[in-house]
Order: C-alpha cells, then sequence, then structure tokens
C-alpha cells in the first residue's frame, strides 16, 4: 500500500472515531499521537524492539509524558486548549487512547485498562499552577467564570 493510501485509510479510522465519539477533536488525538511519541522518545523506549516491554508506555507514563509535552507546546494555554478539544480530565486521555486502541491504531498490553488514566491528575494544578504573573499587581485567572462572564 502507498504511503500516501496508508495516510488516507489512518486519517479516514480518525474521522470515523470522531464521529462515532464527537466528544473530542480530531486534534485531540493528534495530539495524543505526538504526546505518546514524546513520551517513548523521553523514556529512551526502544521503538524497534521486537519485545512489547521494550517499547510500551503505562498509563500513568503517558499521562506524565502528555502533562510536559502540552506545557511545552503550549505553555499556559495548555488547559484551555486541552479544554476546546474536549479534554477537561486524565480519564479522558484514556478514552482518546483506547478508542484509538478499538480502532487499531494503536496497540495495548492485557494489563492495560482505560482505569490506568483515573485520578492522574487535577488539571489546574497540573497546567495552572506553575504559571505565576511576577508584576506588581495581583492576578488571578478563574477559566470558569471568564468562560461564563456576560459580554
Amino acid at each position: 500500500m502507498s504511503e500516501k493510501a496508508t495516510f488516507k485509510t489512518w486519517y479516514d479510522k480518525l474521522l470515523s472515531i470522531t464521529k462515532r465519539d464527537p466528544r473530542y477533536s480530531l486534534q485531540a488525538y493528534y495530539f495524543i499521537f505526538e504526546a505518546l511519541d514524546f513520551t517513548v522518545h523521553k523514556l529512551g523506549k526502544d521503538t524497534s524492539s521486537p519485545k512489547e516491554k521494550d517499547r510500551h508506555v503505562t498509563g500513568k507514563q503517558l499521562l506524565e509524558g502528555i502533562r510536559v509535552f502540552a506545557l511545552q507546546q503550549f505553555g499556559y494555554m495548555s488547559r484551555p486548549v486541552l479544554e476546546a478539544w474536549g479534554i477537561k480530565r486524565c480519564e479522558d486521555f484514556g478514552e482518546i487512547v483506547f478508542n484509538l486502541v478499538e480502532n487499531d491504531l494503536m496497540g495495548k498490553t492485557t494489563s492495560d485498562t482505560r482505569e490506568d488514566f483515573k485520578g492522574g491528575y487535577d488539571f489546574n494544578t497540573a497546567f495552572d499552577m506553575g504559571f505565576k504573573f511576577e508584576g506588581k499587581y495581583d492576578v488571578k485567572m478563574d477559566w470558569n467564570s471568564i468562560k461564563t462572564r456576560k459580554r
């Protein structure tokens, strides 16, 4: 199969996932692939090894990789970007991963479950707390009040 045909098949599978499960945008799925690649390389995994244990990333490892990767890519905008894609908690990452697994776009071991993504970290702490305004004003961000503010 040509590279173009392979991409079309892969892309068509992603589109069908987003149609069946519209909670998450197409960008969220792309981000998970990139975050997985980032995590695999950060952990020094051997992606060419035939042994699953040499390549495997656990749910907890992936969650941490996602957090670090999001902060590198989006900085203080990480949480709003993820929320715009439908991701509001760690369990959402698990849902996306298992949507990919169920459509043969990602692999898993027999011990991997959606439960691996439960209670990973609090989004406010993980994505907002590291950014502190150092000016003379005390600026506090409350995204919920910003989103619900009447214009």
